[in-house]
């Protein structure tokens, strides 16, 4: 493993990459700070649910920030993966067991239900464990935190009390946001019922700051003066998270273009309890195949487990690092394209200098580290269309035609490639079996491919992946004009492959072998032209 990481060094020499761009900021905020007390960071977590892509997301684009920061100025920061367990379950999520059980604890703190699962002793227990599960199975390096405990344990009494201090001031802030109804009863203080455990949304009689005390009544009309120390209340959401950057001095949070007007109310309450707000980066939500807003509830989206069965970690990472702000497309095609793209950050790695490659996404993918072994000699897309043209269903198909290409190559020496292999064979069997359509050719695609197979029996057997691209390009500009040559290029994917792209067609030649291409050619050209809407069962 090569470290390709230079030494400190001035800052303008450092790329323009967004998270050098944050790392700026944040350097600009903590300049007149000890440098010996590290920044904190922090991202956040609500654990009524499982961990999901946005999950990965938030933690991995702010463990960038952190690793460029660290980079940037040489001082050591945290993240702290804060899970917000006290929170009241409002709904039961659809998509675990004993849905009746907790159906009756609705109202209760996450961290006072049973787990649905039996594994944990609170439903928020087990979905932390889940949390800390997924974010070490990324290799992230950070700091657990629980709501509960910390509320529980002191760490949050004087932040508490300052919230208590400006009590009437933060629903000054908060009041004209909330309906008529809602406005008249808010305040930032939840108690927590000493009988039956829910967390309350009900007026705040009057507030006690030395005391620390709230005084309310329930729905019966029965009074009580509850401590917000120790547990027994919890703060609403937007004063809950304002709390927590005063408490705990967080100096950087990011959070999904939905928060842009949490964030704004935060920031001003933060600021009224005594303390700047945390920078902020604002990244654009996920959009699926047809350009809708991705939805738990519409189950439209797509999971970690989705696309770790279909690519690589590190084109997840990759797909994650680009324009973060901008509203990205989130679906199973773009699986390949990401691998591919990551697979040539990684080739051009190898090529950079020390300076060079601190612009490569793949320096922060692998934490400053060049992993020459995390590629391939051959494209996933690639790996996709062998498996496509010689129907697989077994990876040692694939491997016959990699070996053919290259005799070095074996799942024991190349342990980065086999993972590709998996993945495009299940890829393949999934998601593009049951979807390829294969078209006839024009009259002149006809000729085209005509000559294209007779051109290629007199290849030689060795020739290269670019020679027989070349021959591949030569023969196109025989029936296409340049403006059209692209064309020539859909006609290969469409009439042979039954897609819409596909690699260059000399590597993908010279994978499958010229011989095999030359039948798969005479194959397509004998194929009979099929009616409109014919299925795949239609085609046998």
């Amino acid at each position: 493993m090569q470290n390709k990481t230079p030494s400190p060094q001035n800052d303008s020499s450092f790329p323009k990459l967004w998270p050098f761009e944050e790392a700026r900021k944040l350097a600009a905020r903590v300049a007149d700070r000890d440098p010996s007390k590290p920044v904190l960071m922090e991202t956040g977590y609500g654990p009524s649910g499982l961990p999901h892509i946005g999950t990965f997301g938030e933690v991995a684009r702010t463990t960038w920030v952190r690793q460029a920061f660290e980079k940037l100025t040489g001082r050591q920061t945290r993240l702290l993966a804060f899970s917000d367990d006290m929170d009241a379950l409002r709904k039961v999520p659809g998509n675990v067991p004993q849905q009746e059980m907790l159906a009756e604890h609705l109202g209760l703190p996450l961290s006072r239900i049973p787990d649905p699962f039996g594994t944990h002793e609170s439903f928020a227990a087990h979905n932390n464990a889940r949390l800390r599960q997924f974010l070490d199975a990324f290799g992230f390096d950070y700091e657990f935190a629980s709501a509960t405990d910390y509320y529980t344990s002191g760490i949050f009494d004087a932040a508490l009390k300052r919230v208590l201090e400006e009590h009437d001031r933060i629903i000054e802030v908060i009041a004209p946001t909330l309906g008529k109804e809602r406005r008249a009863t808010y305040s930032p203080v939840l108690p927590i019922h000493p009988e039956t455990g829910r967390v309350m949304q009900v007026p705040i009689i009057s507030v006690n700051p030395d005391a620390g005390t709230v005084v309310w009544k329930d729905e019966d009309g029965k009074s009580f003066e509850t401590s917000v120390y120790g547990g027994q209340a919890k703060m609403q959401w937007k004063a809950d998270w304002a709390m927590r950057w005063y408490a705990l001095g967080v100096d950087y949070e990011m959070s999904g273009k939905d928060l842009i007007d949490s964030v704004k109310l935060s920031s001003r309450i933060c600021r009224i309890l005594g303390s700047e707000p945390p920078l902020n980066l604002t990244y654009e939500l996920f959009l699926d195949a047809n350009g809708q807003k991705i939805s738990k509830s519409k189950g439209n989206g797509l999971s970690v487990e989705e696309w770790l069965r279909y690519g690589p970690s590190e084109s997840l990472a990759h797909y994650m690092f680009q324009q973060p702000t901008r509203a990205k497309r989130l679906y199973t095609d773009m699986i390949p394209r990401a691998t591919d793209e990551y697979l040539a950050l990684v080739q051009k790695g190898e090529q950079q200098s020390a300076e060079e490659f601190l612009s490569n996404p793949v320096w922060f993918i692998h934490e400053g580290k060049l992993r020459p072994q995390d590629t391939s000699p051959v494209s996933f897309t690639a790996l996709l269309n062998l498996a496509s043209v010689a129907n697989a269903r077994e990876v040692e198909t694939l491997w016959k035609f990699l070996r053919r290409y290259d005799s070095s190559l074996s799942p024991e020496t190349h342990p980065y490639v086999a993972r590709l292999v998996q993945h495009a064979l299940d890829y393949f069997n999934e998601r593009v079996r049951p979807t390829k359509v294969f078209r006839a050719p024009t009259e002149t695609e006809r000729k085209g491919l005509e000559d294209l197979a007779a051109t290629l029996k007199t290849v030689p057997d060795n020739a290269t992946p670019d020679d027989v691209q070349n021959v591949v390009f030569e023969v196109g500009k025989r029936y296409f004009a340049k403006p059209e040559l692209r064309s020539w290029f859909g006609c290969l994917y469409e009439v042979l492959l039954g897609q819409k792209e596909g690699p260059r067609f000399g590597i993908f030649a010279a994978l499958f072998g010229l011989k095999e291409t030359v039948a798969l050619i005479d194959e397509a050209l004998a194929r009979p032209v099929e009616p409109a809407g014919a299925t795949e069962e239609t085609r046998g």
